[in-house]
C-alpha cells in the first residue's frame, strides 16, 4: 500500500472516531487498523529519509571526508 493511500484511509478512520458516532467494537477495530496504518505510514517514512540520506551523503560525502565535526 502506498504512503499517499494509507494515510487517506488513516485520516478517514480519524474522522469517523472524532464523530463519535461509531459502535465500542467497531471503534476498538478502527482503532486496530488506524495504527498498523500508522506504523505503515512511520515505516515509508523512515525508508523514504534513508533513501534521501544516501543520496544527500552521495553528494556531499566525499566533499566532507565522510566525517561531520562538532564543535
Amino acid at each position: 500500500m502506498s504512503f499517499e493511500a494509507a494515510l487517506k484511509e488513516f485520516e478517514a478512520i480519524v474522522a469517523r472516531l472524532e464523530q463519535g458516532e461509531v459502535e465500542l467494537e467497531d471503534s476498538i477495530a478502527l482503532y486496530e487498523r488506524g495504527q498498523a496504518l500508522k506504523a505503515h505510514c512511520e515505516e515509508k517514512l523512515k525508508a523514504a529519509e534513508g533513501r534521501l540520506e544516501k543520496i544527500v551523503l552521495g553528494v556531499a560525502g566525499p566533499a566532507l571526508g565522510g566525517k561531520m565535526e562538532t564543535a
